[in-house]
């Protein structure tokens, strides 16, 4: 199944299947990091998204201490984490047009594939709660 949304994003992106693997890996790591509920699920829907998620996160670098994941989820961590995300994306060779092009191929893979309809846009997956989170500051302040 993994191996189809690679295909899938490859042919949306015009990358090589390698490459697209590695652009879906850095999202995924991405979404991990952040702690979304959507990561969970699709890493429960497909054999070797975890796997795929922590493998391109030992090859950036990401931190894996257990504090550092904690700061990752906070506002200011996920913000972080996102723009990271894109820079990853850069350095692995996309482009604009390609990354406008990865981030809604896997989100309708993973509705055409498993039914996920709950990927509006990337945001839902990269930074799921932050609209909540911020809702709930203003509504605090």
């Amino acid at each position: 199944m993994l191996k189809n949304m690679i295909k899938s994003a490859a042919e949306a992106t015009g990358l090589t299947q390698a490459k697209a693997k590695e652009a879906i890996g850095i999202v995924l790591n991405t979404a991990e990091r952040q702690g979304s509920p959507l990561s969970e699920a699709i890493f429960r829907k497909m054999p070797g998204a975890r796997t795929l998620s922590a493998k391109t996160g030992a090859e950036i670098g990401a931190d894996t201490s257990p504090i550092a994941r904690l700061i990752e989820q906070t506002p200011g961590g996920r913000r972080y984490i996102g723009e990271g995300m894109f820079t990853n994306l850069h350095k692995a060779g996309l482009g604009h047009d390609q990354i406008a092009k990865l981030l809604p191929s896997i989100s309708g893979y993973m509705n055409m594939t498993y039914g996920m309809d709950a990927f509006g846009h990337i945001g839902d997956l990269v930074v799921a709660d932050m609209a909540g989170a911020a809702g709930k500051s203003a509504v605090a302040a």
